[in-house]
């Protein structure tokens, strides 16, 4: 939370103590889990710093890792275990299934008309099977494979070029936000909107900004999310112009993209054209099917939608690549055998990597999954709410409960993980752990129904472009550094990124 909001709050809350309301309601008889002594009004809202997930971490050590806090007037649960979180999903999946009415979240996704937003119910459950039927079914994934090539191949060539001109370093962060950029405008948008081989230049598009606008703001502190009623607070910090601003600027955007597909107009009777759909298109197909008045009926859905998509495709692709990148340098042992991978591949004299190459690398996979471990991009996922009261490990969890599930604690955790801090991909050769949200121990998309249908998706990219940039180029640290000069610190957001860019030379390889 920024410094100056938190003193606001504590200023207007105190001043207006006789106002407070007790939200949630009595909990007297109640048995709660532990959790640290609060503060009135504020809760345990002070004890939250910009890395949530480190300061939840923190607190959960001390009360332990079923944990209850009041952020505000918000009753809130922190599940820091996998064993915890097992006794959780094994009794109360669906009650543990809610989402919160988050007022940024809300106004951006159109009425929360989206699957990351969405309250649990018909048009969730509807939602959901869209995406995991139409928009990122394997087939769908596979449609977009010469998309990520070209990306790919553009991103080695800019890359080179550097090189060629004799520059000492490349900033890798921004290049690799460049590529996913432009992967998932083309997937959602369609390629039109890719911002072609220029951003690798650094050149940037007015919807970059409007993009990064979006992101800072679902992030960032608003008053009504944790003091229901007092909107007026967001009134008085800027907040609400700021979502009013950006929420127009994001409607202008998709309207104008709806409108050219409209334009265009795509029927999908042949193999051919399936191939040749972007999402949009998709869901305007879809769209014309609807009933009046259900799920998909109007152009909210379709728009809240192609957002999610987007911003979560985007975010947590980059920040995955470039956490794997620097736990490589880090790590010269796991480079080295990575390297030979790829050198005992059958793709070893050739001048890049073909997706249908990728089932060759199973030391990459495992190198990617260690790399989550250590850096999940979503450390607390998305939070959730208690739809009822229910009784966990013997406590009592009032309905209405804000839950937030600290992936990071969990994939952490040593009694579970052995040497936890260390990078060891060798680990997941024995474990046997996948993906897709089956390990309660590991979970770095999710787990239960509204874990990320997009795993497939993200998966095959990271793959693609971290076998890329190791196949063509020898990567080493810039002006004399050592690996353990690196930085490591996290920028605070829904997806951690690294707080510093990841500047690295790249000298291309000769095949």
């Amino acid at each position: 939370m920024e410094p100056f909001a938190l003193l606001l709050v504590f200023l207007i809350a105190f001043s207006l103590l006789f106002l407070r309301k007790l939200h949630g309601g009595n909990r007297a008889g109640k048995k709660l889990p532990p959790g640290p002594w609060r503060l009135p009004i504020i809760g345990n809202l002070h004890q939250v710093g910009s890395t949530p997930h480190r300061s939840f971490l923190r607190l959960a050590q001390k009360h332990g890792p079923l944990m209850f806090l009041q952020l505000g007037f918000i009753p809130t649960l922190v599940v820091s275990s996998g064993e915890t979180l097992k006794s959780i999903f094994k009794s109360h999946d669906i009650i543990f299934s809610g989402r919160p009415v988050l007022k940024v979240g809300t106004k951006l996704s159109f009425n929360n008309s989206n699957i990351s937003f969405a309250q649990y119910g018909e048009n969730w459950r509807q939602a959901r099977k869209l995406c995991v039927v139409e928009l990122l079914s394997p087939r769908r994934v596979r449609s977009f494979q010469s998309v990520r090539e070209q990306e790919v191949e553009m991103l080695c060539a800019a890359i080179t070029d550097l090189y060629s001109s004799n520059s000492s370093s490349i900033n890798l962060s921004e290049m690799v936000f460049a590529l996913s950029y432009n992967v998932l405008c083309r997937v959602v948008f369609g390629d039109k909107l890719g911002g072609g081989a220029g951003v690798y230049q650094g050149r940037r598009s007015w919807f970059h900004g409007v993009m990064a606008e979006t992101q800072n703001l679902v992030a960032g502190f608003c008053a009504a999310d944790f003091f229901p009623g007092w909107d007026w607070i967001d009134g008085i910090i800027g907040q609400r112009d700021k979502v009013e601003k950006n929420f127009g600027e994001l409607n202008r955007f998709y309207e104008r993209v709806i409108e050219e597909h409209l334009k265009t107009g795509k029927e999908t009777e042949t193999d051919d054209a399936f191939d040749k759909e972007d999402l949009v298109d998709v869901l305007l197909r879809l769209q014309k099917e609807a009933p009046d008045g259900g799920f998909l009926s109007t152009m909210d859905y379709v728009k809240g939608i192609m957002g999610d998509v987007f911003f979560a495709g985007t975010d947590t692709s980059s920040a995955t690549i470039i956490w794997t990148m620097t736990e490589l340098m880090k790590n010269p042992r796991v480079m080295t055998k990575l390297q030979q991978e790829l050198q005992d591949a059958a793709i070893f004299n050739k001048t890049k990597v073909e997706e249908s190459e990728l089932q060759q690398l199973n030391y990459l996979k495992l190198v990617i999954k260690e790399s989550l471990r250590l850096h999940p991009p979503a450390p607390l996922l998305v939070p959730r709410e208690t739809l009822e009261s229910c009784n966990v490990e013997g406590y009592d969890i009032p309905s209405k409960t804000r839950v937030f599930i600290n992936a990071a604690a969990i994939s952490m955790d040593p009694k579970t993980w052995e040497n936890p801090n260390e990078f060891w991909p060798e680990r997941f050769t024995l474990s046997g752990t996948d993906l897709k949200g089956q390990d309660f121990n590991y979970v770095p998309f999710g787990i239960g129904r509204r874990s990320c249908p997009g795993v497939d998706f993200a998966t095959v990219l990271v793959e693609l472009v971290l076998a890329n940039l190791l196949h063509c180029f020898e990567w080493s640290l810039p002006d004399g550094m050592k690996p353990e000069d690196i930085d490591m610190g996290e920028a605070c957001g829904l997806t951690i990124h690294k707080k510093m860019p990841l500047c690295m030379v790249a000298k291309p390889k000769m095949h």
